[in-house]
């Protein structure tokens, strides 16, 4: 795998040379779709220490260290009037990839644009809108339903019935998993208030932490980290924390009872498997990301916080988590602006 580069804004300055900046960390950088391994290279709005590029980033070199693909990068592309739409086109012409992944959240436009300019190129784009033919696919992350099962853990752990979310911006993609936690709080606790609060941000983990704080402050003894920097604040305080995306556990062993994870792979693979076939079409894969197909799961609840959870809540998450997969339990998307919410 090779990173372009790090920071959009010195590669502007460069004159988005990508292929010309970054290091390797050995592996083939080469085409060689010749020998079945396709190339595909990545476009990060935001930086991949960000857990929703993180994860994306995760899957695609999992499979590049296997030999699946070759696999190249960008990130901190930012939202910029034009940046995103450069970057991308300029791995499209000098790259020439089977493949270009990333995110287009807040630059949706500029992604859709290119892609119908090389319509030989599968363009597989986290967004919040629907596909567009002929090459355009979507995705996105739908972890509402171990959110869920986060949030009974939470209704049954907390004392003071006050559980804080932090959140990055209150778009429908975040609303529904937050939505879901606090809905799986209060359907074992009917107590529980809410305190929202979302950053205006996708990753400002000191603004994240800040609001943690003032929460923790108010009266919170949970933490839902649905953005970076929350989980730090709770275990400051010696509070549990919920971690989201990815399994945080281990940013604080002592805080984080678990995370809502979301897993690509399912995603990739099959992307993967449609364009050596032949068969690719712009389609909407949000499927891939639900519990169903493996693409949501709950992180093995983590006993030895601070405190230790009892066996009976343990108990409870799971049985909620196999009625999930058994389709015995629906967990329901609200994509509404959490009542009550504060936006930095």
């Amino acid at each position: 795998m090779k990173k372009l580069r790090n920071s959009f804004a010195a590669l502007a300055l460069a004159g988005i040379v990508l292929a010309a900046c970054g290091g390797n960390s050995g592996s083939s950088d080469e085409s060689s779709e010749s020998d079945g391994v396709l190339s595909v290279v990545a476009a990060y709005s935001s930086v991949i220490e960000e857990p929703w590029d993180g994860v994306i980033h995760e899957a695609l070199q999992e499979m590049a260290d296997a030999g699946e693909i070759t696999y190249k990068y960008i990130d901190g592309i930012g939202y910029a009037s034009g940046a995103f739409e450069r970057a991308v086109r300029q791995i499209a012409e000098e790259d020439k990839p089977a493949i270009i992944m990333g995110d287009s959240f807040g630059n949706e436009e500029a992604a859709r644009k290119v892609a119908l300019d090389y319509p030989d190129i599968a363009f597989v784009m986290g967004s919040g809108g629907g596909p567009a033919e002929p090459n355009f696919s979507v995705f996105d992350n739908w972890i509402h339903e171990p959110a869920y099962v986060s949030g009974i853990l939470a209704g049954s752990l907390t004392k003071t019935n006050i559980i804080g979310i932090v959140g990055g911006i209150p778009v429908p993609e975040v609303n529904r998993i937050v939505n879901a936690f606090i809905a799986g709080a209060q359907s074992v606790n009917p107590k529980v208030e809410a305190k929202v609060a979302f950053i205006n941000s996708w990753f400002d983990p000191a603004a994240a932490k800040e609001a943690a704080l003032s929460q923790i402050s108010a009266g919170a003894d949970i933490m839902f980290a649905e953005r970076a920097g929350v989980i730090e604040a709770a275990a400051e305080k010696g509070l549990l924390s919920f971690g989201n995306q990815m399994d945080q556990k281990s940013i604080a062993p002592q805080s984080v009872v678990t995370s809502n994870v979301w897993n690509m792979r399912p995603t990739v693979k099959y992307i993967l498997n449609q364009v050596k076939a032949g068969s690719y079409t712009s389609q909407d894969l949000k499927d891939f990301s639900m519990v169903a197909k493996g693409g949501a799961l709950l992180a093995e609840i983590n006993t030895g916080v601070t405190g230790g959870i009892p066996a009976e809540v343990v108990a409870k998450a799971e049985e909620a988590m196999a009625a999930i997969k058994a389709g015995t339990l629906r967990v329901d998307i609200n994509e509404a602006v959490p009542a009550g919410s504060v936006t930095k």
